[in-house]
């Protein structure tokens, strides 16, 4: 079958489409068909060596799959077979991949595969943002960085669902008008104002309850101060370069307080069946949209890359597995 493989850690032209032999579905898993695999920023800081560096070259990368199951292995229902799924499926950049059967998750029919493939990784990345770690709840302010990003779109929605007043920040008007059409109240552009100060003027000079920060180090301090009193920051990346330690002296004004969040973290199997569920019912009835903002085939894997790190796609990337 065919791959994107890189053989050593570099820019997006390492990664190269190869021949490599096909999974087997082993005890307890499926093998899929992909037809969509998602594309994540963490991707790329897996190719450049700066995050699971351990891991063994060449390596496939990917982790979210959308496809059709085509086979089963020992002591798996046989029902599973021919069905539309999504799973989080690790070496998904790729034309077939096995899996946990306990990891699919039926893909309702009128949801695209290109669709599917951004529903679970940043699908779950928002879902825990909002209601695990925050337990965000109505009448309550959040401020979401890069709120036209795959994670961003996805917890604008989700915020709002619960009936959270949203502000987000993006970095071009485009990106703007996406985040207002799928419910973002405000919207700033980073650079035009203070964003600190833009937030404090749009809720009366109190500041959001919570704020969700993938940018880091650029956005650190704006945050910091955009939060009210008891707020809460939740670090969930770094795409302008890791955050400053922080200053415990700093946060007592305010009683300020501040965590991360790790999909990779071992969450309780309910939980996280819970929350893939309620990710699946939310977009069978059309209340969340996933919105594909570049789908390249997967021979232009490099290329999905390069426009990921520059910051220059909206919503999620995808790759098309013809």
């Amino acid at each position: 079958m065919k791959a994107i493989r890189y053989h050593q850690v570099g820019g997006p032209e390492v990664l190269r489409l190869e021949e490599v032999p096909e999974p087997v579905a082993a005890p307890g898993e499926v093998r899929i068909r992909v037809h969509a695999a998602g594309v994540n920023f963490a991707d790329t800081e897996r190719r450049r060596g700066l995050y699971d560096a351990k891991v063994p070259l060449p390596r496939i990368l990917g982790s979210e799959a959308a496809g059709v199951v085509e086979s089963v292995g020992p002591g798996v229902d046989a029902a599973w077979l021919g069905r539309r799924v999504v799973a989080l499926a690790a070496r998904s950049y790729a034309e077939r991949v096995t899996v946990q059967e306990q990891e699919l998750l039926v893909l309702p029919e009128r949801v695209s595969f290109e669709e599917g493939a951004g529903l679970l990784v940043q699908g779950l990345t928002a879902w825990h943002l909002i209601h695990t770690m925050s337990h965000l709840s109505a009448g309550q302010s959040v401020l979401i960085h890069a709120a036209a990003g795959g994670v961003g779109l996805l917890a604008v929605q989700l915020a709002k669902a619960v009936g959270a007043r949203v502000i987000g920040t993006v970095s071009t008007e485009a990106k703007a008008r996406l985040a207002r059409e799928l419910g973002a109240d405000e919207v700033l552009l980073y650079g035009e104002s203070d964003v600190a100060e833009r937030v404090r003027a749009l809720t009366g000079g109190r500041g959001v309850e919570l704020v969700l920060d993938s940018v880091g180090a650029s956005t650190w301090k704006s945050s910091l101060d955009s939060l009210a009193v008891f707020g809460h920051l939740v670090s969930y990346g770094s795409a302008s370069g890791a955050p400053p330690p922080v200053d415990v002296e700093s946060l007592y004004e305010k009683s300020l307080k501040v965590s991360a969040y790790w999909l990779r973290t071992n969450h309780p199997p309910e939980l996280q069946r819970h929350a893939r569920e309620a990710l699946r019912a939310e977009l069978a009835e059309g209340r969340l949209r996933v919105r594909p903002g570049l789908v390249l085939d997967l021979a232009e894997a490099a290329e999905a890359h390069r426009q990921l790190e520059g910051r220059s796609t909206v919503g999620k990337v995808v790759l098309r597995v013809p």
